[in-house]
């Protein structure tokens, strides 16, 4: 399981870069593995202020459609408008290629509520 060092985890299976005051969303290996492939990524809140644990989007795979929830109050700056043509890069690349949105985040002290690799992987049990 590919967890990296350098992220947040959510309890719902999103990751957070953090860049400065600015941080990259995406869902994580293990959440791509369980939807299988990924058909589509919708995401219409860009501009939008978001608080945490607020749906930013969805991501529809072949069995399911799932929510994205956000993991830290912000606002959405952009999104990733490769994965309109080619949502696959979700499963090739969930942590590079694959990231979803870029956000400019509000509450700071909220990303000390997020798991570190270590708690993720206690998660999900792997």
């Amino acid at each position: 399981m590919n967890l990296p060092e350098n992220l947040k985890y959510t309890k719902d299976h999103e990751w957070v870069r953090v860049e400065g005051d600015e941080a990259y969303v995406g869902v994580t290996d293990f959440a791509q593995g369980e939807l299988g492939d990924i058909v589509f990524v919708e995401i219409e809140t860009e501009g939008e202020d978001i608080n945490q644990g607020e749906v930013f989007g969805t991501v529809e795979a072949v069995k399911t459609v799932s929510d994205l929830f956000m993991p830290v109050d912000g606002k959405v700056l952009e999104f990733n408008s490769e994965l309109e043509s080619s949502p696959e890069v979700v499963n090739e690349d969930p942590y590079g290629k694959g990231w979803m949105i870029k956000i400019s985040i509000t509450n700071a002290s909220q990303l000390n509520d997020l798991l570190d690799p270590a708690g993720y992987q206690e998660l999900i049990g792997a």
